[in-house]
């Protein structure tokens, strides 16, 4: 029996995910899948009420007790912080050391895509972001602040062992799953100390891959070519800023962020899963928000649980929504979250 922490969040979150949830129930009734699904009140209601946002002992449990956690959008206008959601996003992300955040950029239906001429060939690749390191940890701060002499330092955290383990994790998924191309990605013409770090260590792990062809480009000309000619790209690894900013331009490139799941990884322990999109709380309560995103989050956690052939039925289930008009407004459809949500499990 493989145990899943679900966290719905705020906002849209809480919708999106009782819709992931639908669909992941209909393939345990299915194909018989040994999930238990637990939920957990985390979020923005919970802390107003009593001032928790993750509780003591959470992360412990979590990584003792689930193989992973499926977990929606987290914020509220009633917490202006947002430090629930710093508290439990990021909590979770840096206390079990998910290093790995994986992005897929496949694009499912033509008509949804900007570029012009291209087709559903053209745009398949995965996208992995190192996800516990660079400007993201935190480490920096302020002088004088607030006056006209103001400074402000952030500083860019990297390590041989993060950057080399999110290369040998890009390099084993090409390997694993047939991918033939890989990119690697930074600013070491600028950022020489940082990035001549990546430099080094990607020189090193290619090495090891000799039949994957790899090569380098800096993140500038990368975001070009990705628009100019995407179907030249397989698998893309960078630090966590820039694929933080890549991960969102290659979002639009397949139908915007409800089409974006993502997964944040540490193999072999629980690991989190979660549509990129916000909590959208003007949209709540109004069944407009576009499931498909959680669900395609839904789908990678069980491909990394073991189950690849139910996370292809819901790849399948979502194309075929796509493809059909079954969908939200935002992607030209009339149906509502929930009804999206039905029509993926009828499908199923």
């Amino acid at each position: 029996m493989k145990r899943v922490a679900v966290i719905p969040g705020d906002g849209i979150g809480v919708e999106v995910i009782t819709e992931a949830v639908k669909v992941l129930h209909a393939l345990m009734d299915r194909r018989g899948l040994p999930l238990e699904l637990v939920t957990f009140d985390w979020g923005a209601e919970k802390y107003l009420r009593d001032g928790t946002s993750l509780p003591d002992g959470g992360l412990e449990m979590l990584r003792r007790e689930f193989q992973a956690i499926l977990i929606g959008a987290l914020g509220d206008p009633r917490v202006p912080s947002n430090q629930h959601a710093v508290d439990i996003l990021l909590g979770i992300r840096f206390g079990l050391d998910l290093y790995v955040n994986q992005r897929p950029v496949k694009l499912r239906d033509v008509r949804l895509c900007p570029l012009k001429d291209r087709s559903e060939r053209d745009v398949d690749f995965v996208i992995f972001r190192e996800n516990t390191e660079g400007l993201y940890v935190g480490v920096g701060g302020n002088f004088k602040r607030g006056s006209e002499d103001e400074v402000a330092l952030q500083e860019d955290v990297n390590t041989r062992r993060g950057v080399e383990r999110i290369l040998v994790h890009a390099f084993e998924y090409a390997g694993n799953r047939g991918r033939k191309r890989l990119c690697m990605s930074d600013k070491s013409n600028a950022m020489p100390h940082a990035h001549g770090l990546w430099q080094r260590t990607f020189q090193d792990v290619r090495k090891r891959y000799p039949g994957i062809e790899s090569r380098h480009l800096y993140i500038d000309t990368l975001a070009m070519e990705v628009i100019r000619d995407p179907s030249q790209f397989e698998v893309i690894v960078t630090c966590n800023l820039f694929g933080d900013i890549l991960s969102d331009l290659g979002a639009q490139l397949v139908g915007g962020l409800g089409l974006a799941p993502s997964a944040n990884i540490h193999p072999g322990h629980a690991s989190m899963f979660e549509p990129v999109h916000g909590s959208a709380p003007a949209l709540a309560g109004k069944n407009l928000a576009n499931p498909l995103a959680a669900i395609l989050a839904a789908g990678m956690m069980l491909d990394y649980l073991g189950y690849r052939e139910a996370a292809s039925d819901i790849e399948r289930a979502v194309t075929d929504a796509l493809r059909r008009g079954q969908t939200t407004p935002d992607l030209g459809g009339k149906l509502g979250t929930k009804e999206v949500g039905d029509w993926i499990c009828s499908r199923l």
